[in-house]
């Protein structure tokens, strides 16, 4: 399992409700209905891996998370996920107040454009970056809208967002000393873990 499912799963108790936005194919969601007995249910768009859901037995339902969420009642969820998917949505605001109505936490993750690399790659080389986090040219990319962790920060704080924990990491979602003194220079990707004020 990928570190950052890992870290993440450490934040999910045992026999909650989960639902994850943008599920892929479904490797959290299995990982916490079989190790912590989660009532789970995966949303994804992409045909491909809703059939890798189906195959590992992940309740997985086919929507566009650009289209409102309505059909989930307020609280439905104890825990509403979406890792590394934020950054892809037409209107990642909207999105982040939907997930803290829907659950009563939310975790999202998101990769961090105020690293230095990419600092220094737009500087030094005058072009979009390109990284292991980052690993897509302009044109082809799915992250349309990217920002940075004080980027993120404020809009919580705008949206009356509670950050309850924030874990920054590098491209192996390793957590350093040199990260945690200066995160949105030195961190890669950000996973947090927030609920409605």
């Amino acid at each position: 399992m990928r570190t950052d499912l890992e870290i993440i799963s450490q934040w999910i108790n045992p026999s909650s409700r989960v639902l994850d936005l943008g599920c892929g194919d479904g490797e959290l969601l299995h990982h916490l209905i079989d190790r912590k007995k989660i009532s789970g249910l995966g949303l994804e768009i992409d045909q491909e891996k809703i059939v890798e859901c189906v195959k590992k037995g992940v309740p997985v339902v086919c929507q566009d998370l650009n289209k409102k969420p309505d059909n989930f009642e307020d609280q439905s969820f104890d825990t509403v996920m979406m890792t590394q998917s934020l950054q892809q949505m037409k209107r990642p605001d909207h999105m982040l107040v939907d997930l803290c109505r829907i659950g009563s936490e939310a975790i999202v993750t998101f990769p961090n454009f105020g690293h230095w690399t990419t600092r220094k790659y737009l500087g030094i080389r005058g072009r979009m970056p390109m990284s292991e986090a980052l690993p897509y040219m302009w044109y082809d990319t799915p992250n349309i809208h990217l920002c940075t962790f004080k980027d993120f920060e404020l809009l919580c704080q705008d949206k009356g967002i509670a950050i309850l924990d924030r874990m920054v990491v590098d491209d192996q979602h390793r957590s350093r000393w040199f990260i945690n003194l200066f995160p949105n220079l030195m961190g890669e990707i950000a996973i947090y873990r927030i609920k409605k004020k």
